[in-house]
């Protein structure tokens, strides 16, 4: 009987990127920071003891951090028991030479509504405060603060490096 060896798979990857040509961290973190500004939609995946939900959500970044302006849904079990998530923003698959994406791993902590954070938040994406008030209750606001980063860009190895790099906070 096949006896999957997950320990080796899930090391994989940092094995790799110990002999890997690695960006200056300042260099590394513009090209995120401008892969993240690219886009406005990723995947946020939560988890409980029981379920794991992945969520396409719109982003907003603000001060290094995650912001998800959400009426509700299954995502909030998760959160309400494990604050540590994962994002993932991508390109359209278009082969091995062509891959660009972004995962993050972050801590989740919910704003409160009508706070000064949950205020900047609805003037960043322009959302009228008479409108939010408004509304039977308060959009959620869930806050994510990256802990680490792997980027993943085709491109970089034509700059000698690996195309896959790591980064934590």
């Amino acid at each position: 009987m096949y006896q999957p060896d997950y320990d080796a798979a899930a090391s994989h990857w940092i094995e790799v990127d110990c002999n890997s040509v690695h960006m200056e961290p300042a260099a590394l973190k513009e090209k995120i920071e401008e892969f993240i500004s690219s886009h406005n939609t990723c995947a946020l995946a939560t988890a409980s003891a029981d379920m794991v939900r992945n969520t396409p959500i719109e982003y907003n970044y603000v001060d290094s951090c995650f912001y998800f302006f959400s009426e509700g849904g299954l995502k909030f079990r998760g959160l309400k028991e494990n604050k540590n998530v994962g994002l993932a923003i991508f390109e359209p698959y278009g082969g091995f030479g062509n891959l660009k994406s972004l995962q993050v791993q972050g801590t989740a902590v919910m704003v409160e509504p009508f706070s000064d954070e949950y205020l900047k938040l609805m003037e960043h994406k322009k959302i009228p405060v008479e409108a939010m008030k408004k509304l039977p209750q308060a959009m959620n606001l869930i806050k994510v603060e990256p802990n680490s980063y792997d980027y993943l860009d085709s491109d970089l190895k034509k700059n000698g490096v690996s195309c896959r790099q790591h980064m934590d906070i």
